[in-house]
């Protein structure tokens, strides 16, 4: 594992370097592309002017994960108990993930309002998808001797999917969710683009239009954080809860 992250942090830190080289020796203008010293400047510098909007695009993806939990944990559980459902709901699933987010985003800014409401049914609207199919695929992934034994030990349906299928999902599900908020702040940034007054979306857009690449380079350094900051938490819950593996 230390192997691994020394050699994690050694590539980042040649590309860094790279790409800081790069822009000296070729003269390249910050408002074409900053160096990544120039974006930690910002960042710093303009800490607190980003973080409550930092703050906003946080509140919104966290409900955003909130609200895809409690749609995809229910819907995946009644799709395994119920295989025709299943096959009735699929095709919707996947047309809600082939439709562009940039088609949904100014639709739903509409019939939501520039508000949070938007952004955090964007966000969920990407969430919920892989982990919907993932935990659905841990629930039949399990192995049918060991559902075979509790039938015969005369445990019921919802005893057998509560010690059995749930335990034997959660690998797949923290995997999906994992995927899920690794990309949340996606829904949520173009949900800020698209109407917004505060976010980091908001930010960049705002920056953007005054050509200060370095305020919108700084912008996807928090949000890369955050993404980081998530996935890391996440893998951490994995750890404590399938205390088995």
């Amino acid at each position: 594992m230390n192997i691994s992250r020394v050699i994690a942090a050694t590539v980042m830190i040649a590309f860094l370097g790279l790409w800081e080289l790069l822009c000296r020796i070729l003269a390249v203008p910050d408002f074409i592309l900053p160096t990544p010293l120039q974006i930690l400047h910002v960042a710093v510098v303009q800490a607190p002017v980003l973080l409550p909007h930092a703050a906003v695009t946080a509140l919104e993806i966290i409900l955003g994960i909130v609200l895809s939990l409690l749609i995809a944990v229910p819907l995946a559980t009644v799709m395994f108990v119920h295989p025709s459902l299943e096959k009735a709901l699929s095709p919707f699933m996947v047309v809600s993930q082939a439709i562009p987010v940039f088609a949904l985003a100014p639709l739903l800014v509409i019939w939501l309002g520039y508000g949070i409401a938007s952004k955090v049914l964007m966000a969920a609207i990407i969430i919920f998808f892989p982990i919907t199919v993932s935990l659905l695929e841990g629930y039949k992934n399990c192995e049918q001797e060991y559902v075979v034994l509790f039938r015969l030990m005369g445990a019921r349906f919802w005893e057998t999917m509560r010690l059995l299928h749930w335990p034997w999902a959660l690998p797949f599900f923290f995997a999906g969710l994992k995927v899920g908020v690794t990309v949340a702040t996606i829904g949520a940034v173009i949900g800020e683009w698209v109407g917004a007054q505060q976010g980091l979306g908001y930010v960049m857009i705002q920056a953007n239009a005054r050509l200060s690449v370095d305020m919108v380079f700084a912008a996807i350094l928090w949000l890369s954080v955050m993404g980081l900051s998530m996935w890391s938490f996440v893998g951490y819950l994995e750890k404590r809860i399938i205390h088995w593996r």
